[in-house]
């Protein structure tokens, strides 16, 4: 930002200078203030003299703040003829801008004024005065806090006087200090300073705006002295001092020379290295003495210790923290009691396993490196032979024939503890009784027991995963000392879902009694799988399912009930709760030729599990069956057509115009009328290019009806009904012409030809001969 403005405030001057002479003098910008507070009001004015000749008599004034255009200048002519122009910003929000006075240039924008303005804040009140005198520079050196931002070049002055009292009345003024710019800090040197007399001190601010002064601080240079720290070192070894006891570290320290006569105190800080530990603080360390023993802490570990020291017992201020010493302390015989336990080998009895857990004495029990394993012979004084020396927790070794009790010992490189007999002991105590065990949770076991009588001393519980290894590095043991406890929960090595096998052997005065044993889950499981379903016998609706239920396992939960699953092929689904004595089940109500698949769940109170899906389709209806089905579906339908048919019998209204009445030709009374021999006559049907017709009897019932064509020719046989049926003989015309006519007479008086058809009102065609071929053709027509 600052290098745009530098940028901009380069051009204008080039601007300018590059302005014609005339032009340079023509404008001049006069403001109220050029700095103001960041937000107020600020007004400003550009007059141009009347000798700018080259410009127009009413040129037009622009304003320009930055790079932006203010609107709101107000124009007008002065007596002497010059123009003035003035505007006012109603609000500088710009903590540092130029204000451009401008008039239009040809094509561009030329400025003819220009002046900046800044904005900002007064100074706060400066805070937190303090100083400290420093015998090092051999200064007195104090700082402030200046406050916020104020946007504006603000000057710092640290001023101070001399007083014989407490700073009320002002004395000979010393030398202002200004500290250099950004910094918050000013020394006062030596020569300035009565280093046991009071002066009054206080820091001055000032801007354009304003002043600013912070409380006034009366001190004593040597009141508010700080000393540099003491130099830590270790004591170095000498044949007349004695080596450090364990968990203690022996220190000196080298102080500054420059205060070696002051009167001071020290105090000493330290920590241990590995960890997260805070510092704990030791003091006052003694005046006169520069060395120091530190005791009461740990043994064998690495320590960080610091030192700083102040004016005592006048006021000073505490020096920084020394650069960091770092010791380790020595270490000390383990102060432990080693409980033990110990087994013989089954295979080999004069094999002993022996194990031992270490019990800390105290809080700062010393690091231990190692275990030993030794006895005394009975024969040989003073001589003690090794028989293991491990650093695990327990020994596997071949006790001597002669060996009743060894001795096991915890050593490292301070010492050893004390000896720990181990007495073999013979099972001659009675046993305990009723031992069992329970899952509390899944990282926990309670065993308890019936103690036996007398009650013993105490109890050894053993508990490992079952089987247990051939190694038995797998148990875990611990000693109860109460003889009168029925029972202890483990909470050791304890993990969810496993079987353990639980020991407990009573101990007595010189004996013990023989081991009981208990299995025992930390958590029950769930059913592993659930019992595979069987299709024993099936039907149309119907299938009976069976399943063989799993054998109980050690560590599972009795199974509770189980549930029966079925979904058919609309994805629906149905289900069935079984008590856990169920070994098979029918499913009723099933679709005849239909799909199904069935689970089985098997749920006890640790959870539940399903089995394998079985799939199943029902049977279809047998052959007899559907024959069944078709009887009865024929016979209903023959119901329904007999029905219907008596229906329409009864019914005169729909009777005739499905069965109408045909007469009967024999009994017709339309023989009585017609003509015995009958001219043959040859007429053409119209229209139908057919042959002629040999001969036509035209019959009627009971009376004769004048027929529509009897009055005309026979030329006139176009006239003819269109709707009558006609029997047309095609065939050899002299042939038939050739016949007895009174044959055919006798044929048509003895009653209707034999080769004839009959109907109702219709015209008969004798046959033709039989050699000729014969066409059909129906014109229905009513007479």
């Amino acid at each position: 930002m600052a290098r745009l403005r530098t940028c901009s405030l380069t051009w204008a001057a080039l601007i300018i200078l590059l302005l014609p002479g005339s032009l340079e003098e023509c404008g001049h910008i006069s403001v109220s203030a050029p700095i103001v507070h960041l937000g107020d009001p600020i007004t400003a004015s550009c007059i141009i003299k009347q000798n700018c000749s080259h410009l127009d008599l009413e040129p037009q004034i622009l304003w320009r703040l930055g790079a932006e255009l203010q609107p709101g200048g107000r124009q007008q002519r002065l007596s002497d003829g010059s123009q003035q122009s003035t505007i006012t910003l109603p609000h500088l929000n710009h903590t540092r801008a130029f204000l451009s006075c401008c008039l239009n240039w040809g094509n561009s924008l030329q400025i003819l004024d220009q002046v900046e303005l800044r904005a900002g804040y007064p100074p706060a009140v400066p805070r937190n005065l303090s100083c400290l005198m420093n015998l090092t520079t051999s200064s007195l050196i104090c700082h402030w806090e200046p406050g916020p931002e104020t946007h504006l070049p603000t000057s710092f002055t640290l001023k101070s006087f001399k007083s014989r009292g407490n700073c009320q009345t002002q004395g000979d003024s010393i030398m202002d200090c200004v500290p250099e710019d950004g910094q918050s800090h000013c020394s006062i040197p030596r020569r300035h300073l009565l280093l046991y007399q009071n002066m009054g001190i206080w820091v001055q601010a000032e801007n354009a705006l304003g002043t600013s002064m912070s409380p006034q601080l009366c001190l004593e240079p040597m009141d508010v002295v700080k000393l540099e720290p003491p130099m830590l070192r270790t004591m170095d070894p000498s044949p007349e001092a004695a080596s450090p006891q364990a968990g203690c570290l022996q220190l000196c320290w080298e102080p500054w020379q420059p205060a070696l006569h002051i009167n001071q105190k020290c105090e000493l800080r330290h920590k241990p290295q590995s960890g997260e530990a805070s510092w704990a603080l030791v003091g006052p360390l003694p005046l006169e003495a520069l060395r120091y023993e530190l005791c009461g802490l740990l043994p064998a570990t690495a320590y960080t210790l610091q030192i700083r020291c102040i004016r005592w017992p006048l006021p000073g201020h505490w020096s920084n923290w020394s650069p960091s010493l770092e010791l380790r302390t020595t270490e000390r015989a383990p102060a432990v009691r080693l409980n033990t336990w110990w087994r013989q080998r089954q295979l080999d009895p004069r094999t002993v396993q022996l194990f031992w857990k270490p019990v800390p004495l105290e809080e700062d029990s010393g690091q231990i490196q190692g275990y030993v394993v030794s006895w005394r012979p009975s024969g040989q004084a003073g001589a003690i032979l090794p028989l293991c020396n491990t650093t695990e927790l327990s020994c596997t070794f071949p006790l001597p024939s002669e060996a009743q009790e060894v001795a096991l010992v915890a050593y490292n490189s301070a010492g050893t503890s004390c000896p720990t007999p181990v007495v073999f002991s013979e099972s001659r105590g009675p046993a305990l009784t009723r031992l069992h065990a329970m899952a509390r949770d899944p990282h926990s076991l309670w065993v308890g027991w019936e103690p036996p009588s007398p009650w013993p001393r105490g109890y050894v519980i053993e508990w490992g995963l079952s089987p247990p290894s051939t190694s038995n590095s797998n148990k875990t043991w611990r000693i109860e000392q109460n003889g009168s406890a029925t029972g202890f929960l483990l909470q050791e090595n304890i993990r969810p879902f496993q079987l353990y096998e639980i020991t407990v052997t009573p101990l007595y005065q010189d004996a013990m009694g023989p081991s009981q044993h208990v299995y025992a889950y930390s958590q029950e499981m769930a059913p592993r799988h659930a019992p595979e379903l069987h299709l024993k016998h099936i039907g149309k609706t119907w299938a009976q399912l069976e399943w063989v239920p799993e054998p109980p396992e050690l560590g599972k939960s009795p199974l509770t009930h189980y549930t029966i699953f079925w979904t058919n092929a609309q994805n629906q689904s149905f289900s069935t709760i079984l008590n856990a004595s169920s070994h098979g089940f029918v499913l009723h109500g099933l679709e005849p030729a239909s799909l199904y698949h069935i689970h089985l769940m098997a749920a006890s109170q640790a959870g539940a599990t399903n089995g394998t899906v079985l799939t199943l389709m029902t049977l279809i209806p047998e052959g007899s069956e559907l024959h069944i089905l078709l009887g009865l579906f024929g016979l209903l339908l023959l119901l329904s057509c007999l029905c219907g048919t008596a229906w329409l019998c009864c019914s005169p209204s729909r009777k005739n115009p499905l069965w109408p009445s045909v007469p009967d030709p024999a009994h017709s009374s339309l023989g009585s009328w017609v003509p015995t021999i009958m001219e043959e006559e040859a007429f053409q049907l119209p229209g139908l290019g057919m042959p002629p017709i040999t001969k036509l009897t035209v019959l009627e019932e009971d009376e004769k009806k004048p027929l529509p064509w009897e009055s005309h020719d026979s030329s006139e046989t176009c006239g003819l009904p269109t709707l009558v049926q006609t029997y047309v003989l095609q065939g050899d015309l002299r042939a038939a012409s050739a016949q007895p006519q009174s044959q055919s007479g006798t044929s048509n008086q003895a009653g209707p030809p034999r080769q004839s058809s009959y109907f109702k009102d219709q015209i008969m065609l004798h046959p033709a001969p039989p050699n000729g071929l014969l066409y059909l053709f129906p014109i229905t027509s009513v007479l």
